[in-house]
Parts: structure tokens; C-alpha cells; sequence
């Protein structure tokens, strides 16, 4: 099975709050690759809302994000580009 891994850098201003977390986890879930993230040794399962909020992700912060199946690279390309686009957040 491919896994994949990317380090990217939380730059919305407010970081892995509710409404990014949501977005996030609401992306995660169009994939049937797992996806992870994870900060400072931490793992949180990508499609949990809750998960992603108890990894406290604040703007500046490195995460790797994990994509492991069949359309992981697919996965890990979507999420790449909502931490570009800043989650589509006004800043």
C-alpha cells in the first residue's frame, strides 16, 4: 500500500480552529486513503473534527500530513492545496 508524507506550514491566521478542522476533516472524508496529521509527535485521524482541534495546530506550526491507499496521492494533493489557500479563509 503507498503512503505518502508532506510537511506543510499552518498560515491561516486562527490555525486548526473549528472551521478548519471542519473543512479539513469534511475533505478527508471524500478519500478512502487514511489520512493523518500530525504535530509535534501527536496523530490525529484527518476526518475527526475533534481530533484535529486537541493537536491545538496555531499559525506558524509544521504538520505532516500522512495519506496511506488508494488515492493517496490524490488526498494529499487536496489537502496541500486548502493549507495553501489558507482553509479559504479572509485573513
Amino acid at each position: 500500500m503507498k503512503t505518502l508524507e508532506k510537511e506543510l506550514i499552518i498560515t491561516n491566521k486562527l490555525g486548526l480552529h473549528a472551521r478548519a478542522a471542519t473543512k479539513l476533516a469534511q475533505l478527508s472524508m471524500k478519500f478512502q486513503a487514511k489520512i493523518l496529521i500530525e504535530l509535534e509527535g501527536r496523530q490525529a485521524d484527518a476526518s475527526s473534527i475533534m481530533a484535529l482541534m486537541l493537536l491545538a495546530g496555531a499559525k506558524g506550526k509544521s504538520v505532516k500530513v500522512i495519506t496511506e491507499g488508494k488515492d493517496a496521492e490524490q488526498a494529499l494533493e487536496n489537502i496541500t492545496q486548502l493549507f495553501t489557500d489558507k482553509f479559504d479563509e479572509s485573513e
